[in-house]
């Protein structure tokens, strides 16, 4: 009997647990993971917050050391950019004209930071963040004294913003919205960490377009040119404008694509049977919300894997998580849970100007959607369990302290 080959392509924390799931689930036949990158599969979160602060090493967030891969007889291309996939013949392609078969495949292949195409993008002093070699690059630039414009208020420019000002440096966050997070978390909770920035020191432009980026005569970058024509002096500039799904390999093999990511069903199969995916690529069919749901979010990275090698080995699995992620900046932690694009009210439960509170978002029906708790670490099963219910909640009920939350999901 042939013995059967697992292909694994994306080297980051989904890939590593992908292989982790297979040998956990007794898989003895052949894995290969490939990644992009030369480094171990590592996550992502800290390079924008301990790893910037000094806290932490690559070690500390690395998956798993060589020992773990060789013991478990994962076979790690690393450096390896795979080209092609010809689902036909069950076959990847890589390094001029090498093929490797594969009985079953995962793609895990992430994202890459959004470019900006405006004048001085590509000049020395200009960054985006998403592997170890970017962190290390922008660490370089994080200097005491120095000037530090940020293009974008998401979570990695506040996030890097925080640690930047934790090393004394002057920041300007550049962002085109009235406030940060806007999209992520809507007016009245953006305000709040709008405040948090502000009360550190960082200079926002909202409202505001960015037409270059200046450059000394033929050298780095020396500010961001505005819109309205003014400057912001920098010595050196983050692009932080979000992030682009690595669909390119998926869209060449034929692969279904849907709500800008890669479509697959709540087993995370693709429209190819042997073919699963996982992470920031995919558009997942999410069972609580009758819809396809692409987050980019390490959580997904983290649980997704699991389901996906069920159905790979043939066993019954579906991804029925709930959207998560998480911040840390300054002396505030966040933990946020669910999916509320569209929603018609916010409660808050607690001191939201001590930034210690819950906040929830609900529906047209007071519903809740999605919770978030700031500087609170206990009660997120229970905000899990509200979501889950579709219950009708009693708005007064619902911010005050004294009830209970897992009262409110009988």
């Amino acid at each position: 009997m042939t013995t059967p080959s697992y292909l694994i392509i994306g080297g980051g924390l989904a890939g590593a647990k992908a292989a982790e799931a297979l040998r956990d689930n007794d898989f003895d036949g052949s894995i290969i993971l490939f990644g992009a990158e030369s480094a171990l599969p590592y996550e992502r979160p800290p390079l924008s917050k301990d790893y910037l602060l000094g806290k932490a090493a690559p070690p500390d967030f690395t998956v798993h050391d060589a020992d773990w891969f060789r013991e478990h007889d994962v076979q790690l291309r690393l450096g390896t950019e795979v080209s092609t996939i010809d689902p036909a013949a069950h076959a990847v392609g890589f390094d001029e004209g090498r093929h490797e078969h594969y009985d079953k495949l995962l793609l895990a292949t992430g994202s890459r930071p959004r470019r900006l195409e405006i004048p001085g993008a590509d000049a020395d002093g200009v960054y985006v963040l998403r592997t170890v070699a970017d962190a290390d690059a922008l660490l370089s630039a994080l200097q005491h004294g120095q000037r530090l414009a940020i293009i974008g208020a998401g979570w990695i420019g506040l996030e890097v913003a925080a640690a930047a000002r934790s090393r004394d440096l002057a920041v300007t966050v550049v962002e085109n919205a009235d406030l940060p997070l806007l999209k992520a978390l809507g007016p009245e909770n953006a305000k709040v960490f709008a405040g948090l920035h502000t009360g550190h020191g960082v200079d926002f432009r909202f409202g505001a377009t960015v037409e270059g980026i200046t450059t000394t005569a033929g050298g780095p970058a020396s500010g961001v040119l505005l819109g309205d024509g003014s400057t912001v002096a920098a010595d050196a500039v983050l692009i932080a404008v979000g992030a682009q799904p690595n669909l390119e390999l998926a869209e060449r093999a034929g692969l279904d694509i849907a709500d800008g990511g890669l479509a697959v069903d709540a087993s995370l199969r693709t429209s190819d049977v042997d073919i699963y995916a996982v992470g920031d690529i995919v558009a997942a069919q999410h069972p609580l919300y009758g819809t396809r749901i692409r987050t980019e979010h390490w959580a997904n990275a983290k649980k997704q894997p699991a389901v996906a090698v069920a159905g790979m080995l043939g066993k019954p699995g579906v991804y029925d998580e709930l959207p998560y992620f998480y911040t840390d900046q300054y002396d505030l932690g966040m933990e946020y849970v669910g999916h509320a694009p569209d929603y018609e009210a916010v409660i808050f439960r607690g001191d939201v100007d001590g930034r210690e509170y819950t906040s929830f978002w609900l529906d047209e029906k007071d519903r809740v959607l999605a919770g978030m708790n700031v500087n609170i670490w206990e009660g997120l099963d229970d905000i899990k369990a509200l979501i889950r219910s579709g219950t009708k909640i009693d708005r007064q009920r619902l911010a005050d302290p004294s009830v209970p939350l897992a009262e409110l999901s009988d």
